[in-house]
């Protein structure tokens, strides 16, 4: 009898509070995970969040925010929200990126975050490979949204944040479909700005933006 096949599919290792663990180990405090959605849109702001979880009431199904479906992370927000020892969302404006440039815009949207917690952390595990200057010790993590259970947490929150003020920009900007795309590149969105321009949404320095702005 032939041996089974081996799967191609490679399982991926799902968040834990392993890091959290460590990290409060080492500077004997309060840890919230932080991430941010929106960097690369061509309009709207972008958001970030801050978690301190409880490790005695974990939502069920905390995951990478990019692993979910809609309504997956519609349904894990308030659970999130109603068992963490504390969160908090922080947004930079258009204004602000198009003032700071989107990295130090999304360092904004972290600070904000984090002030927004109800417990001031000791340490924040911070999504992604740049020391941002935070109100509290930085740890960075790459991939950590698919590491760490509170950065997948605060992933989940910058991005529901994100997309329900995208929903609602779509309705002081009708006819770009930021309620379906949320701003980022799309076949939908590339035709609306060709038929009717940029709109106060939309990040001037952008490259696309930037384009058609010229030809105005």
């Amino acid at each position: 009898m032939k041996p089974p096949k081996a799967s191609a599919k490679i399982d991926r290792p799902f968040p834990t509070l392993m890091l959290e663990l460590e990290a409060r180990a080492t500077w004997n405090g309060p840890v919230c995970g932080v991430d941010e959605a929106g960097r690369g849109p061509w309009a709207g702001p972008v958001s970030a969040a801050a978690v301190i979880l409880n490790p005695d009431d974990l939502p069920p199904g905390i995951d990478d925010s990019k692993a979910l479906t809609e309504k997956r992370r519609a349904a894990l927000e308030p659970e999130i929200k109603a068992r963490a020892l504390a969160w908090g969302v922080g947004f930079a404006s258009v204004e602000e990126i198009e003032e700071l440039n989107i990295l130090h815009a999304t360092g904004l949207a972290m600070c904000r975050a984090i002030e927004a917690l109800s417990i001031q952390p000791a340490i924040a595990l911070v999504d992604g490979n740049y020391r941002f200057k935070l109100p509290c010790d930085v740890t960075t993590v790459v991939k950590g949204d698919s590491l760490s259970l509170s950065i997948a947490a605060a992933s989940i929150l910058a991005k529901t944040a994100r997309d329900r003020l995208m929903v609602e920009l779509d309705g002081q900007y009708p006819g770009y479909g930021f309620a379906s795309h949320k701003g980022y590149n799309a076949p939908l969105h590339q035709q609306a700005l060709k038929a009717l321009g940029p709109c106060p949404a939309h990040r001037p320095s952008w490259a696309p933006i930037k384009a058609l702005l010229a030809e105005a």
